[in-house]
C-alpha cells in the first residue's frame, strides 16, 4: 500500500472515531425539554422558530422561539382551532418561507375516512396569524412527513408514501405549485425501503453540487423504538441516490436513544445545525421525544458527521398559574381534541372550567401541560365557594380518555379515580367537613418508580394529609403513555351542562 494513502486512511479513522466519541458523550439535557417530536426549524429576521408534532393535543403544533438555538421560549401554537377537514393526528410539521409568506405544512388524518394527508397553513408572520389552506397532498393510503426542497427555479414537495400498504415504503416527490398549495406533475420515487425497516422524516441540504438527503429508519416511538438517521446524496433532487457516511449517523448515546426526524438551519456563524428528537434514557416515554440539537460536520473525506450540542444547564421545571390574577390565556394548556372541547373563563374567583365532550368520553374535560421529568408534583387549589355542587373537579395524569388517573372533590367528597376500557371508576372516596374552609388543595406526586402519592389539605391548614386507596395496590402511571406521546398532568372537571369547577391555581414542579 502507498504509505501516504495508508497514513491518510489512519487519520480519517481517528477523526471519525473522535467525532463519534463526541457524539457518544452527548448532552444530558434537551434543547427543548418535554414532548416535542419531529421538529421543524426556520430562521426569520435573526430569530429561530421551531414547531413540533402535537398529535392529539389542541391547540395544534406548538411554536418555540430562540435568539441563539440554546434558550427556547414556548410562544403559542400554529392553529388555535382545528381545521374542518381534520379528524386527528397532527404530525411532522415543515416550515417554509416563500414569496413573502410563511408556510407550515403538516400531516393529519382526514375526518371523512381517516387517511393521512398533508395540509398547510400560511401567515405573513413566522409565529402567529396562521390560516389553514386545506389539503395539499392526498396520495394513496398515507401521505406524511412533508419536506420542500428547491432545485433552480423549481420547488419539490417530498413525503413518505405507502406506509400502510403491503409493499415497501417509499420517499417520493412531486413538483410544487408556485403558490405552495398544490402539486404539479408526476410523482417520482426518491428512495425505496427495500429492507422493510421503515423510512421517513427526510430533510435536504445542498453541498458541493449534491443534494444530501438525511432520513430516519426504524420504529420511531415507544419502548421498542430503534430510530436512527442515515444519509444519501444525488446531484439532482429526482435521484438516483447513493449512500454516504456512517451506517448510523445518529441513533443512541449514553443519555439518549431513538434519535431522528429533524430539519436543518444555519446558525449566525453559517454552520449547519440539525434539530431533531430523541428519548431520554431516564425519562423515556414518560417525557416523550424531546428536542435535541446537533452540529453537522464534514470529515476529511467529505462525509457527514453529527456532533451533539451540549445544552446549557437548566433550572428544574416549575410552572405556576395564578388564575385569580391572570387571564388564563397565557397558560398554553392543551386538551385531547378528539374527545372534548373545553370552555373556560377567568375572574377573581379563578378559572371556571366546563365544556363539551363526545358520547364515548366518560372522563370529562382536561387542561394539561408537558412534563420535563418522569417524577414531578402537581397541585391545585379548588374554590369550593365558586364551584357548582355537581361537577367533580381536581387533578389528572392523562394518557388517553380510557387510560388516565386522578383525584378530585365533588361537593364534600374526595375521590381517587381511574379510567380504562371499563369506563370511569372511582377507586376510593373520603368525606371532608363542609366547614373545612373555602378552598381545598389537592396534590399528586409521581415518583421515579412511577407510583403516585395523593395529598389534600384545606385552605386553613399547612399540613398535607396523604391518602391511599384502601384495599388495592398504589396507582401508578406505568401503563399510561400512548404509543406516540407522553402522558400529561393537568386539571380535570367531570360534570354535565354548563356547571363548572373553579380552580384558583395550578403548580407543576419537577422532583428529583
Amino acid at each position: 500500500m502507498n504509505p501516504s494513502l495508508f497514513y491518510r486512511f489512519i487519520i480519517t479513522i481517528i477523526c471519525l472515531f473522535a467525532c463519534a466519541q463526541l457524539a457518544v458523550q452527548g448532552q444530558t439535557k434537551a434543547s427543548i425539554p418535554g414532548d416535542f417530536p419531529d421538529p421543524t426549524i426556520i430562521e426569520a429576521d435573526g430569530r429561530y422558530y421551531a414547531v413540533g408534532t402535537s398529535s392529539e393535543w389542541a391547540p395544534h403544533l406548538p411554536i418555540y422561539s430562540s435568539d441563539d438555538l440554546t434558550n427556547w421560549k414556548h410562544e403559542g401554537f400554529i392553529l388555535e382551532e382545528t381545521p374542518e377537514w381534520v379528524g386527528s393526528s397532527f404530525w411532522a410539521p415543515e416550515y417554509v418561507y416563500h414569496n413573502g409568506l410563511y408556510y407550515l405544512y403538516y400531516s393529519a388524518k382526514r375526518k371523512s375516512d381517516g387517511v393521512s394527508c398533508i395540509g398547510v397553513a400560511t401567515s405573513r408572520y413566522p409565529n402567529r396569524g396562521f390560516v389553514d389552506q386545506g389539503i395539499v397532498v392526498d396520495y394513496g393510503t398515507e401521505s406524511i412527513d412533508a419536506f420542500v426542497v428547491e432545485q433552480g427555479e423549481e420547488r419539490f414537495m417530498t413525503w413518505k408514501a405507502y406506509g400502510l400498504d403491503d409493499r415497501p415504503i417509499e420517499l417520493v416527490g412531486s413538483r410544487l405549485s408556485d403558490d405552495g398549495l398544490s402539486l404539479e406533475g408526476e410523482v417520482f420515487t426518491l428512495l425505496m425501503d427495500t429492507a422493510h425497516v421503515g423510512i421517513e422524516g427526510q430533510a435536504f441540504i445542498q453541498k458541493d453540487g449534491y443534494y444530501y438527503m438525511f432520513y430516519s429508519l426504524g420504529a420511531c416511538c415507544g419502548t421498542g423504538c430503534d430510530y436512527h438517521v442515515k444519509a444519501v446524496r444525488s446531484p439532482q433532487v429526482q435521484g438516483p441516490y447513493e449512500p454516504v457516511g456512517e451506517t448510523v449517523l445518529l441513533g443512541e448515546t449514553d443519555q439518549w436513544q431513538c434519535m431522528g426526524h429533524g430539519t436543518f438551519v444555519k446558525n449566525k456563524q453559517q454552520e449547519w445545525h440539525y434539530l431533531f428528537h430523541g428519548y431520554s434514557k431516564v425519562g423515556g416515554v414518560y417525557t416523550g421525544r424531546e428536542g435535541l440539537l446537533a452540529r453537522l460536520l464534514w470529515s476529511d473525506t467529505n462525509m457527514p458527521v453529527f456532533e451533539l450540542i451540549e445544552a446549557e444547564p437548566e433550572k428544574q421545571q416549575t410552572i405556576t398559574f395564578d388564575f385569580q390574577h391572570s387571564s388564563g390565556k397565557d397558560s398554553l394548556l392543551q386538551w385531547d381534541f378528539r374527545h372534548m372541547k373545553p370552555e373556560w373563563s377567568v375572574n377573581r374567583e379563578g378559572l371556571h372550567l366546563s365544556g363539551q365532550q363526545t358520547p364515548e368520553n366518560q372522563l370529562g374535560i382536561v387542561l394539561t401541560t408537558r412534563p420535563w421529568s418522569k417524577s414531578y408534583s402537581i397541585q391545585t387549589e379548588i374554590n369550593r365557594e365558586g364551584s357548582a355542587t355537581a361537577p367533580l373537579g381536581g387533578l389528572t395524569i392523562y394518557g388517553d380518555v380510557n387510560n388516565s388517573i386522578g383525584m378530585g372533590i365533588q361537593q364534600d367528597t374526595l375521590m381517587l379515580w381511574e379510567t380504562s376500557d371499563k369506563g370511569f371508576v372511582v377507586v376510593a372516596k373520603r368525606a371532608i367537613s363542609p366547614t373545612s374552609g373555602t378552598a381545598v388543595q389537592l396534590r399528586i406526586d409521581v415518583h421515579p418508580n412511577l407510583r403516585c402519592r395523593f395529598y389534600y389539605r384545606d385552605s386553613e391548614s399547612e399540613q398535607w394529609t396523604e391518602w391511599t386507596a384502601e384495599g388495592r395496590s398504589a396507582l401508578d402511571i406505568s401503563e399510561l403513555p400512548p404509543w406516540d406521546r407522553s402522558p400529561r398532568p393537568g386539571l380535570h372537571m367531570r360534570g354535565t351542562g354548563e356547571r363548572a369547577a373553579v380552580f384558583r391555581s395550578m403548580r407543576l414542579s419537577e422532583v428529583e
